[in-house]
């Protein structure tokens, strides 16, 4: 069932080129970043050993919402993903709000990964200034988004098979160490029995005050583990230029609630057996904060695990950026075919790339990135929280609008069955919807992510007030005709 809608009309421009292989490989780099190497450790000193639940529970809702934008996705795969189902089924409104939230959404983020890529670099070269190594790589990863979406399907199969193969490597090392019961860098011994040795699986309870307006606790887990899963959502988006969306998707799909299983809850289980959690973050008896991947790898004597450690992200945010790049000029074509965006970004090279939206994309993400380097603080208190705002504000809308499908489908008599149904579909949208509106209230709590809460409802403000004026300046032109 579809109704007629602009951003159906130049769908065949696109190139179907993305094959199983690159869904399957990049809806794991999707969900594998720097926030398990890095980023793991804030949510373990907040949740302790109980944090393995909050990254299960958290990874069946982001479940629940990628099977939603699955169940949209393989009955009218297209471009934009989201925001054209938000425009197609609910009104041009949300469309516009969904798109461009999630453009803006990955334009911080990209500026956040290439602002730090050059911290990346200097491990290995110290003497090349960090804006040089920023510069090549928006250009290499822009110049590669222009050749095709394949050779993006290229870079992101690249990218994700080296992170897959670190973190396995990672959880067999860290096995191997607790089956050698190896001492780590502090001395403790590795055991699966550190995971309930210090304070139990819930040492900080669900939620305490630590003083100074801090809370930790299980529940203040949930805030940083649910910004890991940024990004998962880029299967949708891939939908419109994949050759078999109906099997390639579903599949895609549904094998990331095991990804989730193994890769976040396996490696946190082992990293929290060899270094007892309270350790993790903390200096060694030399006063050097090491990270438990590298002390995993330094206990069985692979001592060049730093730079391992150093090469695995910097093509973790190199992966961010080609991620965010694609899924942006995607979203801006899509736009661009409602009409909630200027037509010139819906123009297509001879390959099939939406070459003005990559363009348009790369260009204020290099903007984005030089505000970084002249106003950190600024850019990251307050640019960062719109972008994890953002990312909750996808999340609920692309739930919304599911539920939006479905009513429309029923009004329409439409009785056939979907290929691939999101389970319990009168129920799991509202339960995610809760989840998610519980985390922001969590946030609130939380220094580092309240002005999120603050700039949320200003942002969606921004937005609706940006549609209002895009829908005047229309009907202006309108009556000059």
């Amino acid at each position: 069932m579809s109704s007629p809608n602009p951003a159906s009309k130049s769908e065949d421009g696109l190139k179907k080129n993305l094959t199983n292989r690159h869904i399957q490989l990049i809806a794991l780099g999707g969900a594998i970043g720097t926030g398990l190497f890095y980023g793991s450790s804030e949510s373990i000193s907040l949740a302790g050993p109980s944090v393995i639940f909050a990254y299960l529970i958290g990874g069946i809702i982001i479940f629940l919402v990628v099977r939603a934008l699955g169940e949209m996705s393989v009955e009218d795969p297209k471009a934009g993903a989201f925001s054209y189902y938000a425009s197609e089924y609910w009104s041009q409104r949300a469309g516009f709000v969904s798109g461009w939230n999630y453009w803006f959404n990955y334009i911080l983020v990209s500026m956040v990964e290439l602002s730090v890529v050059g911290q990346f670099m200097n491990y290995w070269f110290p003497q090349i200034p960090q804006w040089v190594s920023a510069v090549a790589f928006l250009i290499l990863i822009t110049m590669a988004n222009l050749l095709g979406v394949k050779m993006f399907g290229e870079f992101e199969f690249w990218f994700a098979i080296i992170k897959v193969v670190a973190v396995i490597s990672m959880i067999v090392a860290g096995v191997v160490v607790v089956a050698m019961a190896i001492p780590g860098a502090n001395g403790a011994v590795a055991s699966f029995s550190n995971l309930v040795n210090n304070g139990g699986l819930f040492p900080n309870g669900l939620m305490t005050h630590a003083g100074n307006g801090q809370w930790t606790g299980f529940l203040m887990g949930f805030v940083v583990v649910m910004f890991s899963f940024g990004g998962v959502e880029l299967i949708g988006v891939t939908a419109g230029e994949t050759a078999d969306p109906k099997h390639t998707i579903p599949k895609a799909t549904n094998d990331i609630i095991w990804r989730i299983l193994v890769f976040y809850i396996g490696a946190l289980t082992v990293i929290m057996a060899v270094v007892p959690w309270a350790q993790i973050g903390q200096p060694d008896a030399n006063g050097t904060v090491i990270s438990p991947f590298v002390q995993i790898f330094d206990s069985i004597g692979v001592k060049f695990a730093a730079s391992i450690l150093n090469f695995v992200c910097l093509t973790a945010v190199v992966s961010v950026y080609n991620s965010g790049l694609y899924s942006n000029s995607r979203m801006l074509y899509s736009l661009a075919e409602q009409g909630n965006a200027p037509r010139a970004l819906s123009r297509l090279s001879k390959n099939g790339v939406p070459y003005v939206g990559v363009l348009a994309s790369a260009a204020i993400t290099a903007v984005a990135v030089v505000i970084v380097f002249l106003w950190p603080q600024f850019a990251f208190n307050y640019l960062m929280a719109i972008a994890m705002i953002a990312a909750i504000i996808n999340w609920i809308m692309i739930m919304i609008t599911q539920l939006k499908f479905r009513a429309k489908r029923r009004a329409a008599g439409v009785t056939t069955k979907l290929d691939f149904p999101l389970p319990l579909h009168t129920v799991t949208p509202w339960i995610a919807i809760a989840f998610l509106l519980a985390v922001v209230v969590l946030m609130w709590f939380s220094p580092s992510y309240r002005p999120a809460v603050i700039i949320g409802p200003i942002w969606l403000a921004i937005l609706l007030g940006a549609y209002q004026i895009v829908q005047v300046r229309k009907g202006k032109k309108s009556a000059k005709k």
